[in-house]
């Protein structure tokens, strides 16, 4: 089957298919067990959804708990990501994330520029047993992209919430709950200078560790097919600038091309419900997906994502399609609430966004629709005051024309087409609870997590506030994702898996290209990210191991 290869254009020991951070870490590691490598990257950018991301990896058991006064153990890790998992990865694999996580970050910070601080975000359930407090969510620096040379100009750009600090000064400054406290000058003279932050950040070390090894990834060159030969992968077939370029890859090919969430006929397939709102890159189509079932990888986890309550502002665009915003501030902070076109309340506004993102889904079977898609954070004055909207409305400024707003619930609730008398009433159940500091409906405010993303300056709770000041606005979220979870099934070696549990030789994923060993959960700040490059790692030491 596929490609009959004659003559090859390029020959390597290691292709990586991808150029975010599982796919740049991949190629480190390869590297650094004497291997060749050619990454090759479809868009005209480096850095794919990591770029994009706050760059935190999450890394159980990492050498840098110390530094904030926190233990961890292999036991503890491997015992919490188990019970997030629900039974949806095996246990051999979610063992090897675990012992190999701290090895991975420990070797990129010593072979590379990148340099992490440990945070003080909670796992995003702390409360589960083996979870943590804080320490495991690891910040990237503030960058100096000029160090890149010319490749600057092929680096992914992140969107305006991608700000050029650490993440530790973002987390010094309490940025999320208090946004005027960022020092604005600061950031534009950083900003001008081609200081870099977050995930830009994440994404500009790793490259600038890949090119000290030279390796320069083959940009605008997509993957097309994967080549056989007595049923092994031994590299594949590229379309670059409108060419064929044939990748012979002789110890394996690691798939490290993102999700499938830009695909609306992968997304059909096996998604439970339309997900129309991704916050990624719009080049994450599947590409890895399709190579991967073209040669018979089995698959798993495929009905879940990353999911993300989102909002966006009509005119934006990125990378020419709509660009979509994350929804954090408008639902933690005080002087907000999440409701649904009943009126309701449905959740804890300000638990993680993953599974926040899940309770959209709830279906109705009489109307046969979900009830919580679409939603609205319906806020005040007081917060239009002391907080911002989608960070580019800011306290003080005018309201702009994306924002509804109304001088009475009941005129708001009938502008944007909410129940009018099921929101009032709601408001002011909601009232009472934020008078007393305690959400008797769904506890808000009750976890570590909810507190982290809350106002401090707020009390005796940081996410509830009064919403009584008029006028009132109504901001429309939807269920976005910053990423899909399924793809090839693999095993402990990331080597991808045939239906029947055999290995698919010379075939490797990583990152969301793979099935996610996280199953339906999202365990912390970086979780998507340490995922990925801890599994760019594990494939490249094996396949660079091989004869």
């Amino acid at each position: 089957m596929g490609k009959k290869v004659e003559k090859w254009d390029i020959e390597t020991d290691i292709l990586v298919a991808g150029s975010g951070g599982a796919g740049l870490t991949a190629a480190i590691t390869a590297h650094d067990n004497g291997a060749k490598v050619i990454v090759v990257e479809k868009t005209n950018k480096v850095g794919g959804t990591t770029a994009v991301s706050g760059g935190i990896p999450w890394i159980p058991n990492n050498h840098h708990m110390s530094e904030v006064g926190v233990s961890d153990s292999t036991e503890e890790a491997f015992n919490f990501m188990k019970t997030l998992a629900m039974g949806r990865a095996n246990d051999d694999v979610i063992m090897a994330f675990v012992e190999n996580a701290p090895k991975m970050i420990k070797h990129i910070e010593d072979n590379t520029p990148l340099k992490l601080d440990a945070l003080q975000m909670p796992d995003y359930k702390a409360e589960v047993p083996g979870g943590k407090m804080k320490g495991r969510s690891l910040g990237p620096p503030a960058f100096d992209s000029t160090t890149l040379g010319d490749w600057r100009a092929n680096m992914r750009w992140g969107t305006a919430s991608i700000l050029p600090m650490s993440y530790a000064e973002y987390e010094q400054t309490n940025a999320i709950n208090c946004p005027m406290a960022l020092d604005y000058a600061m950031l534009a003279e950083r900003m001008g200078k081609g200081i870099m932050g977050m995930g830009m950040s994440l994404i500009g070390n790793l490259l600038r560790g890949c090119l000290d090894r030279g390796i320069e990834p083959m940009i605008q060159t997509r993957g097309k097919e994967l080549i056989v030969e007595d049923g092994k992968i031994i590299g594949m077939w590229c379309e670059k600038d409108g060419k064929d370029v044939f990748i012979r890859a002789s110890k394996g090919v690691i798939l490290a091309t993102g999700g499938f969430e830009w695909d609306d006929e992968l997304k059909a397939h096996f998604l439970p419900g339309p997900y129309t709102h991704p916050l990624t890159p719009p080049g994450c189509e599947g590409d890895g997906l399709r190579m991967a079932m073209a040669v018979g990888a089995d698959l798993a986890n495929m009905s879940e994502i990353w999911g993300v309550p989102t909002s966006f502002i009509p005119t934006e665009e990125y990378d020419g399609k709509q660009l979509y915003r994350i929804t954090m501030a408008e639902r933690c902070l005080p002087h907000t609430i999440m409701v649904n076109r009943y009126g309701e309340r449905f959740v804890d506004e300000a638990h993680n966004y993953n599974d926040v993102a899940k309770v959209f889904r709830c279906f109705d079977p009489v109307p046969f629709d979900h009830r919580n898609d679409p939603a609205w954070c319906v806020f005040d004055q007081q917060y239009r005051d002391r907080y911002w909207v989608l960070m580019t409305a800011m306290p003080g400024e005018q309201d702009p024309d994306w924002l509804p707003v109304a001088d009475t619930l009941e005129e708001l609730a009938n502008k944007v087409g909410i129940d009018a008398a099921n929101l009032k009433a709601t408001v002011e159940r909601f009232n009472e609870f934020a008078r007393k500091g305690a959400d008797d409906d769904f506890n808000r405010g009750g976890t570590a997590y909810d507190r982290y993303c809350g106002d401090p300056r707020s009390e005796p709770n940081p996410c509830l506030g009064t919403i009584e000041q008029p006028p009132f606005y109504a901001l429309p979220v939807y269920i976005g994702t910053i990423g899909t979870k399924g793809g090839p099934r693999t095993n402990v070696n990331g080597e991808v898996l045939n239906a029947f549990g055999e290995t698919i030789d010379g075939l490797y994923a990583a990152g969301n290209a793979m099935a996610s060993v996280s199953g339906p959960a999202y365990g912390g700040g970086g979780f998507t990210i340490g995922l990925a490059m801890t599994w760019g790692y594990i494939a490249a030491k094996h396949a660079a191991g091989k004869p």
